[in-house]
């Protein structure tokens, strides 16, 4: 997945990443799950006809998004590999995220490839089956998870790995970065819990400990070969700037060389991108949301255009403006470039302008951070 072609800019008038929940169905039982996932698909769950149009609408924003077919599973959906030759005939660059259960065969794999998509998202969330599988539900998703990772290289597949952190498997950072190394993926993206869906009932990391593990990802983040990057940790950008380093670099040698060769620039999102600024999700119902971790119903596809409504939507408009944050997101220095996670913001105290209740920065350490900088300044690092 290339985002060469977009900047800060860009994100008020077509999201980067467009995300179509195509079925709430799954076999797991996540105890994170963002969608509280059911094993059979809801009722009026977007037929094959009006995910078709759907998709035909994507393809209409000025510059194309990125389109990632989630769940759920969308292994469940028997159109699935319709969806994604027609989303790839529409020029859409498609990524697929596939739970690890039986019907992610090799074969389904395979057929994905044909079908067009350009990356797998698979998830694992810890370096043994124990802490997997715990946090899946089922007894063997860490094998198949593994077998999953294998069939991918196999197939020549681009994949991203997707790990929540929480205070399960927060002392598995390094572990899980080297277990990553040998598997021969193009990123590994750390997602942190949002208190939505599932994740109500699981216990977030401290603030304190968010830092923590930024500074093991920082760390790794300059010595594996694959790219890094975070979800619902915007602040994430604060710390490697607070570090000197540049959050849009990939790994670096020993010599601290970039490694254009293996993770460049154009792999990754401008700064700035965050729920609702340059994201759009669409639930399995048509329900038009700033993020999936958001729960804030902006439209209902077919009946509002996804175009119109990231365009021009109150809630979206509001959210891609953080002079409009409240408490230290508002006046924080970083807040072009991170802003907090909005989705975090909303779980926590109902308000998706509230400040992000899990950063520990203090506003008014440095000089206001502009969007659009390519060249960071000299920033120090807080207490």
């Amino acid at each position: 997945m290339t985002f060469a072609n977009y900047s800060y800019d860009d994100f008020g008038i077509n999201p980067l990443m467009f995300y179509y929940e195509v079925t709430q169905a799954c076999d797991l039982v996540c105890k994170h799950c963002r969608a509280s996932a059911q094993a059979c698909s809801h009722p009026e769950e977007l037929t094959t006809q009006q995910s078709l149009a759907l998709i035909d609408q994507i393809a209409t924003f000025p510059r194309q998004p990125h389109l990632v077919l989630t769940g759920g599973d969308p292994l469940k959906r028997q159109d699935i590999f319709e969806l994604i030759r027609h989303a790839v005939d529409r020029g859409l660059q498609v990524a697929l995220t596939p739970s690890a259960t039986p019907l992610a065969t090799r074969e389904a794999l395979a057929e994905a490839k044909r079908a067009g998509i350009r990356r797998l998202g698979i998830s694992l969330d810890g370096v043994d089956a124990v802490t997997h599988d715990a946090f899946r539900g089922w007894d063997g998703s860490f094998e198949r998870t593994l077998r999953m990772l294998h069939d991918a290289q196999g197939l020549g597949l681009s994949v991203q790995v997707n790990t929540t952190v929480t205070r399960r498997n927060m002392d598995q950072i390094d572990e899980m970065a080297e277990l990553l190394s040998r598997e021969s993926i193009a990123m590994w993206s750390v997602f942190f819990l949002v208190p939505v869906g599932r994740g109500i009932d699981e216990e977030r990391i401290s603030p304190q400990q968010y830092e923590e593990v930024f500074a093991r990802l920082w760390h790794h983040a300059r010595r594996q070969p694959y790219g890094i990057k975070t979800t619902e940790a915007p602040h994430y950008r604060r710390f490697v700037l607070q570090q000197q380093g540049d959050p849009l670099a990939g790994p670096v040698d020993d010599q601290g060389r970039e490694q254009q060769h293996l993770a460049h620039r154009s792999q990754r999102a401008p700064l700035g991108i965050r729920d609702g600024n340059g994201i759009m999700f669409v639930g399995h119902t048509g329900e038009i949301f700033p993020a999936g971790f958001l729960p804030i119903v902006c439209g209902r596809f077919p009946s509002d255009s996804v175009v119109d409504v990231y365009q021009k939507h109150p809630t979206f408009l509001a959210l891609r403006d953080p002079d409009r944050f409240e408490g230290d997101c508002g006046i924080c220095e970083y807040r072009y470039l991170c802003g907090g996670s909005r989705s975090r913001a909303f779980g926590v105290s109902g308000n998706p302008l509230a400040a992000e209740p899990d950063c520990v920065y203090e506003p008014g350490q440095i000089p206001t951070i502009e969007p659009g900088l390519r060249e960071w300044p000299s920033v120090a690092k807080s207490d």
